[in-house]
């Protein structure tokens, strides 16, 4: 079972989704609370530089993501959960 923690500024993010987004983006905290950050099964998911991995939460116009990085063994913070323009990739 993997830690997983949530930045202020990814709380915030989460919270100002709309609810059919809100509960894929929990969805998609509870598989890596579960199996851990790599999750090959999402929608473009990706490993990004460094310990940060990311997927889609929603396709199409406007995309919207979640970024999340391993902080040490089996612990995971998120730190991004919004549109694909403005994510810290």
């Amino acid at each position: 079972m993997w830690n997983v923690t949530l930045s202020k500024k990814a709380a915030k993010q989460i919270q100002s989704l709309p609810d059919a987004l809100k509960a894929k983006a929990f969805a998609l905290l509870k598989e890596v609370e579960c199996s851990g950050p790599v999750r090959g099964e999402w929608p473009n998911y990706g490993k990004l530089s460094g310990n940060r991995h990311h997927c889609h939460i929603k396709k199409g116009r406007p995309t919207y993501v979640m970024v999340w990085q391993v902080i040490y063994s089996e612990a995971v913070e998120v730190i991004y959960v919004g549109t694909h323009e403005r994510a810290p990739y």
